[in-house]
């Protein structure tokens, strides 16, 4: 015979496994209150990482126009030299085209130098925000991390006291209708045990036969809804009172389309199968 006393625990039972699966699911949204900063971090550190070898890459490409520059103002130097000892027009036209072309070069040179250097000093100073910026990033991210693991912390703590209660209450129940409880709850949004008035079922609005009204008034066993697989309990309907059918559920009440009484089916045939056991757990 399930007991009044019964149906208080389980009440209560159900306000301690609500918060508990409340909990456990805030602890597994934890870790994604990290994902926005790490992946602004890690971007980061790329672009920094990205900027560095551009840096380098055009370091060489500015030291080796340096190079070339100098070998082109020797070029020309040595030609000026030569000129003065020349002996033919010859000879002189061959320097000055050697001159000529050296200080073409040079010039090339040079400018290639001047615009390495603009670039270097471009890079730099982004190399130096993207420096100060991962150090503001990777400090922001430890604090927001220990933020993190102190409330996981605190929650995990919560979640174990909880368990302590809910075990207390479920050695004076049946394991069985326990474990079912807990997997209600888990898929009914915290509401596993509910009335039923004028062979209403008050979780699915979903009319129940009146012999099965009776059993849970009875109350030999506890009892689960075919519809919504949450525990009944009676409840006496008051003189004059009429029973309210949320039009907006998904009882038997919201509609006659063919689509949402096939969908209900399928529901009706899962929840047989937890509510008589036959699942594969």
């Amino acid at each position: 015979m399930v007991t009044e006393d019964e149906l208080d625990k389980l009440r209560v039972l159900q306000e301690i496994l609500s918060e508990k699966i409340r909990l456990e699911q805030a602890v597994q949204e934890i870790p994604k209150q990290l994902v926005n900063l790490e992946e602004a971090y890690n971007r980061t550190r790329k672009a920094f990482i990205d900027k560095n070898a551009e840096y380098e890459k055009t370091k060489a490409a500015e030291q080796e126009a340096r190079n070339l520059l100098r070998e082109a103002e020797a070029m020309r130097e040595n030609a000026e030299k030569n000129i003065s000892e020349i002996s033919t027009q010859r000879e002189y036209e061959a320097l000055d085209k050697e001159r000529h072309t050296a200080e073409e070069r040079e010039q090339q040179y040079g400018r290639e130098v001047q615009q390495k250097e603009k670039t270097l000093i471009e890079l730099g100073e982004q190399i130096k925000r993207y420096t100060e910026l991962i150090e503001q990033q990777g400090t922001e991210l430890a604090e927001r991390r220990s933020v993190v693991e102190t409330e996981k912390a605190e929650k995990t703590a919560k979640i174990g006291e909880l368990q302590v209660r809910e075990r207390e209450l479920a050695d004076d129940l049946d394991k069985e209708v326990v474990f079912k409880f807990e997997r209600i709850l888990r898929n009914k949004s915290g509401l596993g045990i509910v009335g039923i008035k004028g062979n209403v079922c008050m979780g699915c609005h979903m009319i129940l036969p009146a012999q099965f009204s009776n059993n849970v008034r009875i109350g030999e066993e506890f009892i689960f809804c075919p519809y919504c697989s949450r525990i009944l309990f009676y409840e006496e309907t008051g003189e004059g009172e009429e029973v309210f059918f949320d039009s907006g559920d998904d009882g038997a009440f919201a509609g006659s389309d063919d689509d949402e009484e096939e969908g209900y089916e399928e529901e009706e045939r899962e929840e047989e199968k937890f509510v008589t056991g036959d699942s594969e757990e």
